[in-house]
């Protein structure tokens, strides 16, 4: 068995290999879709010896299958979003403690002592339903600054210009943490000049509005809430780590998460740096489901580990990534 303190510890590659390959042993093992997944792929175990050769579930399975690595009580279950009559995605969660500690420590390990923030949240189409990770975590890391001005709004935009102008111009600093469309209907309603806040989307329309690219999409944030960058946070129900952009569309892993882009033709073959492929996620927090999964977001990684998402698959693009999946 793998201590999961050990996860968050990790302080190089060769470290995080090793206990990659450890982790894939021990889910391949204890994970009954995960190991069915890898037989149908007819992958010799004893020759999984790198981080390119661990065969990645499609997270597609996450909608159909009950994806556990752990025989404990399920504590949480997270759901994904979805239109009505869309299947959603449920990862089962048996130690919501390392949820905690993963979102935790990375934060801070980004952005410093959430004591030194107010947290502001604008993320209505998430607290109108149940089982959202990121209302889980967002709640945490408000009751965590221990200030009276943190919170969640809704629809009481008005309410949260006022409380933003104040913050903002008081010196305190501020994260305001939104989904796209949320932020984009705020500055329709004022224009800010912030000095002192941290304007971070969570991504997505969520079907409130049309989709636009980052680029055009910043740019009318950072003129909205006068800013120069806009923050980004990429995590998924499916994944118990995030990954943050300081600006720029570039992100970066905490310690026990990586990125692999693969190749868009043959799901099992990785492209080179700077070019174009789909997002693999290695995510160490996610011992008691599975820590490899093959998404279905298209991206960029660069030779540092940061990386860039540049949208989505169409259905009818994803190759080799639909294996297996009913």
């Amino acid at each position: 068995m793998i201590n999961p303190q050990n996860i968050f510890t990790i302080s190089s590659q060769k470290e995080f290999e090793k206990i990659a390959l450890k982790v894939f042993r021990y889910q391949h093992e204890n994970n009954k879709v995960y190991r069915e997944f890898c037989d149908f792929l007819n992958t010799d175990v004893q020759k999984v010896k790198s981080l390119e050769k661990i065969p990645f579930l499609p997270i597609q399975f996450f909608k159909s299958r009950y994806v556990l690595s752990s025989q404990d009580k399920i504590q949480e279950t997270f759901t994904s979003s979805g239109t009505t009559g869309m299947i959603t995605s449920q990862h089962l969660v048996t130690d919501v403690s390392l949820y905690e500690q993963s979102y935790r420590l990375a934060f801070s390990n980004f952005y410093g002592n959430v004591e030194d923030y107010v947290v502001l949240a604008l993320l209505p189409s998430y607290l109108e339903r149940k089982g959202s990770s990121l209302i889980y975590m967002v709640k945490d890391l408000i009751e965590m600054t221990n200030n009276e001005n943190s919170g969640f709004y809704l629809h009481n935009y008005d309410e949260l210009i006022a409380k933003l102008i104040e913050l903002d111009s008081s010196g305190q600093n501020v994260l305001l943490i939104g989904v796209t469309y949320a932020l984009l209907d705020l500055i329709e309603k004022q224009n800010f000049q912030l000095k002192n806040t941290i304007i971070m989307e969570t991504g997505g329309m969520k079907g409130k509005r049309k989709e636009i690219i980052r680029e055009e999409l910043h740019n009318i944030l950072c003129s909205g809430f006068g800013v120069n960058s806009i923050h980004s946070e990429y995590g998924m129900t499916e994944l118990l780590s995030q990954a943050y952009s300081m600006g720029n569309g570039i992100f970066e892993c905490p310690s026990w998460m990586q990125i692999l882009i693969r190749d868009t033709e043959d799901a099992l073959t990785y492209v080179d740096y700077g070019k174009t492929g789909g997002v693999n996620v290695i995510d160490l927090a996610n011992i008691n489901s599975c820590s490899f999964i093959a998404t279905q977001d298209l991206g960029k990684k660069y030779s540092n580990n940061s990386f860039e998402i540049l949208g989505r698959f169409d259905n009818s693009d994803i190759r080799g990534c639909n294996l297996m999946v009913v």
